[in-house]
């Protein structure tokens, strides 16, 4: 795994989004890492109405898919780090980061907070 991507690049990949030309880098970084906590994100936007992805169809489809590689980090670990991320409210987001950080791998986001204070970015994004 050479980085971990957030949700949003998660789905565009998944689903072949038009927003990837703009990223023709990313190839360069398969199998790109995915944290569980991205299914349970996407979980929660198709409840409230924001995805129109459905699990456990689309977290079976990308465990599946061998551009991907599913990256399961101890808990407490996640959790450690989690702790002290406080430049952001969002949970996934900082799940997400957290995971980047224990891994030691660089995560992939558009999201302008990760790309402000997250520091292990990948480099294409600074």
């Amino acid at each position: 795994m050479t980085c971990l991507l957030d949700t949003h690049f998660l789905v565009w990949i998944a689903t072949n989004s038009r927003r990837l030309k703009n990223y023709p880098w990313l190839q360069e970084y398969q199998p790109w890492g995915v944290s569980p906590m991205s299914f349970l994100e996407i979980q929660l936007l198709s409840e409230i109405g924001r995805r129109r992805l459905k699990n456990p169809g689309f977290a079976q489809a990308v465990m599946t898919d061998p551009r991907f590689e599913l990256d399961e980090v101890p808990f407490v670990a996640l959790i450690q780090k989690a702790l002290d991320l406080s430049w952001t409210r969002d949970p996934f987001d900082r799940l997400i980061a957290a995971h980047s950080q224990v891994r030691r791998v660089p995560l992939c986001s558009v999201d302008s907070v990760m790309l402000e204070h997250h520091k292990l970015l990948v480099p294409e994004l600074r």
